[in-house]
């Protein structure tokens, strides 16, 4: 596909630090080009023997989806603040089995960790 090959450029870059997780905004060039966006979340594991690993999601969005893109972004956020409010509620324990959220995935288990996001620059 146009654009993921490994001798894309990179144009324009700025990175997120939140917590384990790095967020990186990526402008790069297509064979043509033209820019796309490629935004990778990169999250810090730890190894049993105490060594660190990184586990890394990438996603592609093209120009032609920026304005969708940004509007259903805005949305879901505004309904998330809306709903529960700024405020980081984070009582997931890892140790405790009586918790609710113990049928959860790890996924959903990491999502209390929300950083808002804003891409007024798209």
């Amino acid at each position: 596909m146009e654009g993921h090959d490994s001798k894309s450029q990179e144009i324009f870059s700025k990175i997120l630090r939140a917590g384990r997780r790095t967020y990186f905004f990526d402008v790069r060039s297509t064979r043509a080009n033209d820019y796309y966006l490629t935004i990778t979340e990169s999250k810090k594991h730890t190894n049993e023997d105490g060594s660190a690993y990184y586990k890394k999601h990438k996603i592609y969005l093209y120009k032609e989806d920026f304005l969708r893109f940004k509007d259903i972004f805005d949305d879901v956020t505004k309904f998330i603040i809306d709903e529960k409010g700024e405020e980081i509620i984070s009582d997931y324990e890892p140790n405790d089995k009586s918790n609710s959220e113990t049928d959860t995935t790890e996924k959903d288990k990491d999502s209390s960790s929300f950083t808002n996001i804003e891409f007024e620059d798209i």
